[in-house]
């Protein structure tokens, strides 16, 4: 990837094409059913052995809202990079879904949307900006206690970034992003998705096909449901939307591995990723593939192989990590959300895209 800048311009145009939202009524007591893949994963199960609870999961991202009714207790005081505040607030919407999908608490009888790891906390770190502002929100994750960093979005690739991710990898995080909503077979990944320390995923349908959209290519691990889901709405006015995206893969990943560290706190994040690969459905041709990664995430069989494992360091994973190109640590470089929950995309100044919803969210 010799210029990360105009890759991930030509990736952004492409990216606009496959973001959809299907307007729903704003209703607390029809986003159980549409939250589809708690059955398909058997979260219910999961949710009998470990909800999440004593792990941090940090998302790096727009911010989340914390005043959301199904993220009640859910949401720590984070951190403004820019120092504009302490991450608790959610301009995009974006990261307020994000946070949603992970550690959700929902209601009383099924209302709301409910997390893969509902007793987990959310430590919310914005903006999702340049690699220079992902770097720094990365190492203050780290410095502040998170067991798992979400990254739902694409920047630019540097060897700043490149050191924050393996100082986090190092101090036993484990590290998920996703692969991006280009629809482009056998290309290198984004960053941060494309560094081999971190799970980059792709997304599903309700059948477990490849979704349309999703990125296809070397450093793809794993995938996740990722295609019309409920998801937490950072709108006061709007407490709910249905979104598509590799954005929402990413964080059903992100709450499965806070799952295993809640109920294996001995197990490595190394140890943790590799469960999570060795134990993912196989789909497409046998073994890894381009399309699937190691396959689709299992969160039942990943619990049950955890408590199989010797604690201990894991084997360094082997990836193909593309060229990055440069070392220019710019604030001004392209970072975009891949998911359907908010787009945002900075390219030296804010663009929104009007898609008929809130605020001009994607």
């Amino acid at each position: 990837m010799p210029v990360p800048g105009r890759r991930l311009l030509a990736a952004t145009f492409a990216l606009l094409t496959t973001v959809v939202v299907w307007p729903t009524p704003a209703r607390a007591d029809q986003q159980r059913d549409q939250q589809w893949y708690l059955k398909s994963l058997r979260i219910a199960e999961a949710h009998r052995t470990t909800q999440g609870k004593g792990v941090t999961v940090a998302v790096i991202d727009s911010g989340v809202w914390d005043g959301h009714p199904d993220l009640a207790g859910a949401v720590l005081p984070g951190f403004n990079v820019l120092g504009k505040g302490d991450g608790r607030n959610d301009l995009e919407g974006h990261g307020t879904g994000i946070a949603g999908i992970i550690a959700a608490r929902g209601r009383s009888g099924g209302r709301g949307v409910l997390g893969v790891a509902p007793a987990a906390e959310i430590l919310p770190v914005s903006p999702a900006g340049s690699p220079l502002v992902v770097a720094k929100a990365i190492d203050w994750s780290v410095e502040h206690g998170a067991k798992v960093i979400n990254m739902s979005f694409l920047t630019g690739g540097t060897e700043g970034l490149a050191a924050a991710v393996k100082r986090a990898a190092d101090a036993d995080v484990v590290l998920v992003a996703g692969s991006g909503n280009d629809g482009e077979a056998g290309g290198d990944s984004e960053y941060p998705a494309a560094y081999p320390e971190v799970i980059a995923v792709g997304a599903v349908d309700r059948k477990g096909k490849i979704a349309s959209f999703s990125h296809q290519g070397p450093q793809l691990d794993l995938v996740a449901p990722g295609v019309d889901v409920a998801v937490a709405n950072g709108d006061p006015d709007r407490e709910y939307e249905r979104v598509q995206g590799t954005s929402i893969s990413t964080a059903i990943v992100s709450g499965a591995a806070a799952l295993i560290r809640a109920e294996h706190p001995e197990l490595s994040a190394a140890q943790v990723v590799e469960v999570l690969e060795k134990t993912a459905v196989d789909k497409g041709p046998a073994g890894r593939d381009d399309a699937y990664g190691f396959g689709e995430l299992d969160v039942l069989a990943a619990l049950d192989a955890a408590a199989a494992v010797t604690p201990g360091p894991a084997a360094s994973r082997a990836a193909t990590v593309p060229n990055s190109g440069t070392d220019r640590e710019d604030d001004g470089l392209p970072v975009m959300a891949i998911g359907g929950v908010g787009l945002l995309v900075l390219l030296g100044a804010v663009v929104a895209l009007v898609v008929g919803v809130r605020r001009g969210r994607a």
